[in-house]
């Protein structure tokens, strides 16, 4: 009992220390190293130490993280991404008017070899007559007027004209003389505004006349339709007032108005006479009876309708319609200024009708050259220029007048043009397209050399003049298309009235050439603003939002043609001066 006993006890003792460590002496000497081996309670221990040691362990691959942040921001860096911003700003650049040009390359070649046979041609024309001549005159427009006072003795009889100063001023004693200048001034300034000169070609015209004459101090109020006229005198101060604008001169009759001028400037005709040419001017009867105005007119709206590109169908239209316009101009010249805009309407409206059924039958008809071509009478494409020609020189009354009157001559065009679309069924957006041009990129051309020998016959040129005002209207057109090829189709306006005044003025120093100015206006009546004018009134009249580029563009035009005139009078002044040449008639 006491040995179990015991054995209970020493069992005892195990139970709480471990089961284990009794057979661990079992196994005598070799289980020491299995106790450590067994340490099955030391890793219960350890687990504490090894949560400081994985802590030292992101702490080292904290520093790599470091380094691989560096190789990647070293990967995006290459230049693709910079490259593909740079694609994506492209379309916003404007790229150089040549990338997308649509001029033929014929067109461009013909318009490079007429600007340099002309040059050629006017530089050996010149050098053959080359040296000064009298009666030199500097351009209206740009010079300041510097009036001679020795000229005075070849008009005046002797003791008739005093001197005061450094100018010559008429005496009180010679009354009668001082209201036969006061006379001519006005005849003469109300032929040069029914010329449709710019008001500043009036004025200087008119004081440079007044100033050989005696009345260098003489105030002139030029206005597009009135006229007012001071001489101040000794005691007393002359004035006359007078409308103007109320005709419209042909081109021989504005040839004899600016031969006056430019004769009165030189001192080589005195008031009376002057006064007695100019009323003979204004009141002579065309050149040319109506049958060939009839033809001239058609080969007016025959060159226009190949000028914008139209079809031989277009052509054809145009052509016809023209003859109908052109009988109703015979048939009304004589109705009254009041009736002026209904005859305006009416034929705007009748041709519109007509073209617009022509396109209904589907027959390939275009809707812009047979409807522009024949209302270009009624295109005030020479009135808008010369409007921004006063606004340019600082006449802002006579540039808002004249702006104002075109404005309402394209407003009277687009309510017929409207008024037939809304009766045939044609929408108004319609009018601007145009059908394919059969006649290749030559037409044009062609075109211009009918369109300006129809000028020449319909408005009553004098034949002598027929090559001049022909050679400025195919500069005027080269210019446009070297212009259009570098600068696009709005600056191309300006090039093409660069180019062109000046080769009208020099035409104006040759026996045979007519006055600048008659060169000038068909210049204009080609580059014809007035016909974008049309189509964007128009367009605007059924769809503003199509009509605002194209309104915008016939302004920007204008502006541009007025300014490559003024531009080309200093390039044509300096030229003359260069070549001892006499410009007296601009």
């Amino acid at each position: 009992m006491e040995q179990g006993r015991g054995v209970m006890t020493v069992g005892a003792v195990p139970t709480p220390g471990s089961t284990e460590a009794a057979a661990a002496p079992t196994d005598t000497a070799p289980p020491p190293p299995e106790p450590t081996a067994a340490t099955t309670d030391q890793p219960t221990t350890p687990s504490p130490t090894p949560t400081p040691e994985p802590t030292a362990t992101p702490t080292s691959p904290a520093e790599p993280v470091v380094t691989p942040t560096e190789e990647p921001s070293a990967t995006p860096s290459p230049a693709p991404v910079p490259t593909e911003t740079v694609v994506v700003e492209v379309p916003w650049t404007q790229e150089p008017a040549v990338t997308g040009s649509t001029i033929p390359l014929g067109a461009i070649i013909t318009a490079l070899l007429v600007l340099v046979v002309a040059t050629t041609a006017l530089v050996v024309l010149f050098r053959r007559n080359r040296g000064p001549r009298t009666g030199v005159v500097a351009p209206a427009l740009l010079d300041d007027p510097a009036p001679p006072t020795a000229p005075v003795a070849m008009v005046r009889p002797a003791g008739s004209v005093g001197s005061v100063g450094d100018s010559a001023v008429a005496i009180p004693e010679a009354p009668d003389e001082t209201v036969a200048t006061i006379r001519f001034l006005m005849v003469l300034g109300q032929a040069m505004i029914d010329s449709s000169a710019p008001v500043v070609q009036v004025t200087r015209t008119l004081e440079r006349v007044a100033a050989i004459n005696g009345a260098s101090d003489v105030e002139v109020i030029a206005l597009p339709t009135a006229l007012l006229v001071s001489v101040p005198g000794g005691t007393t101060t002359q004035t006359a007032a007078s409308s103007a604008g109320f005709r419209q001169l042909r081109l021989h009759q504005v040839q004899d108005v600016l031969d006056v001028a430019d004769a009165a400037e030189s001192g080589r005709v005195g008031p009376l006479e002057g006064a007695e040419q100019i009323e003979t001017a204004v009141s002579a009867p065309p050149l040319y009876d109506a049958r060939v105005r009839i033809l001239g007119y058609v080969g007016v709206s025959t060159g226009l309708a190949m000028i914008l590109g139209g079809s031989l169908v277009d052509v054809l239209v145009a052509a016809l319609l023209g003859v109908g316009i052109a009988c109703l101009q015979v048939a009304t010249v004589r109705l009254p200024a009041a009736y002026q805009a209904l005859v305006v309407l009416s034929c705007a409206f009748a041709v519109s009708v007509a073209v617009f059924l022509l396109s209904r039958t589907g027959i390939g008809i275009g809707t812009l050259a047979p409807l522009v071509a024949p209302l270009v009478t009624f295109l005030p494409g020479a009135l808008l220029t010369t409007a921004a020609i006063d606004l340019a020189t600082r006449q802002m009354i006579a540039g808002s007048a004249r702006l104002a009157a075109g404005v309402m001559q394209l407003v009277l065009l687009a309510l017929g043009i409207t008024g037939a679309a809304a009766l045939v069924g044609v929408p108004a957006t319609e009018i601007g397209s145009t059908a394919s041009q059969l006649l290749g990129w030559a037409g044009p051309w062609i075109g211009v050399l009918v369109f300006g020998t129809g000028v020449v016959f319909h408005h009553c040129a004098r034949r002598p003049a027929l090559p001049w005002i022909l050679l400025v209207l195919v500069v005027a057109y080269a210019g446009q298309v070297v212009g259009g090829l570098f600068f696009g189709g709005v600056f191309s306006a300006f090039i093409g009235a660069l180019l062109m005044t000046p080769v009208a003025m020099l035409a104006a120093t040759r026996p045979t050439g007519p006055p600048a100015l008659v060169g000038f206006l068909p210049g204009f009546w080609l580059l014809v603003p007035g016909a974008l004018g049309l189509v964007g009134v128009t367009s605007m009249l059924g769809d503003k939002a199509a009509a605002l580029t194209t309104v915008v563009n016939a302004g920007t035009t204008m502006v541009a043609i007025s300014l490559g005139v003024l531009a080309g009078i200093a390039l044509g002044s300096a030229i003359a001066r260069r070549a001892g040449v006499a410009i007296g008639r601009v």
